[in-house]
């Protein structure tokens, strides 16, 4: 949670999903703060402008809003639609190990960002390395099962 809207304990919301706003479709939520975690009720939201904008159950006025700035948004997986062919959640890509295609070991996948042009592989290992997340280009073979990521990468660079 990022901020405040209105005076009817409306809250702006930073999400990861695509488009952001669908981050308002998953009608539970868990929140997270420090230690705790409370499970949460959106009952309605919406992009606005460039910000998603959300409504949540027995939230009613900007001071009960106000207490859940900073929380963390947790969607549980099983509310969160399959994967089509080739696609993946970040999520479960991290912590794959990652290898090179002739068998060099570079590490494991530590998160991932986007750049707006791609996702970018953060990988851990001997030191950090940076790897586009570039199917057939870049990223050969995705192997969930056997926890690794295959990528057509100069270890040197």
């Amino acid at each position: 949670m990022t901020g405040l809207y209105g005076v009817k304990g409306w809250i702006k919301v930073h999400s990861y999903t695509r488009p952001r706003e669908n981050i308002v479709n998953f009608v539970r939520w868990t929140l997270r703060q420090g230690d705790g975690h409370a499970p949460v009720e959106v009952v309605n939201g919406r992009l606005q402008g460039r910000t998603v904008v959300a409504k949540l159950l027995d939230i009613d006025d900007r001071d009960q809003a106000r207490s859940l700035i900073g929380a963390e948004i947790v969607v549980e997986r099983d509310d969160l639609p399959p994967c089509e062919p080739n696609e993946y959640y970040w999520t479960d890509l991290e912590g794959l190990g990652v290898m090179t295609a002739t068998g060099e070991d570079l590490g494991h996948v530590d998160y991932l960002f986007s750049t707006g042009a791609h996702d970018i592989l953060v990988v851990a290992g001997d030191r950090q390395r940076l790897i586009p997340f570039a199917q057939q280009r870049v990223v050969r073979e995705i192997d969930l099962e056997r926890g690794l990521i295959v990528v057509d990468w100069d270890p040197d660079y």
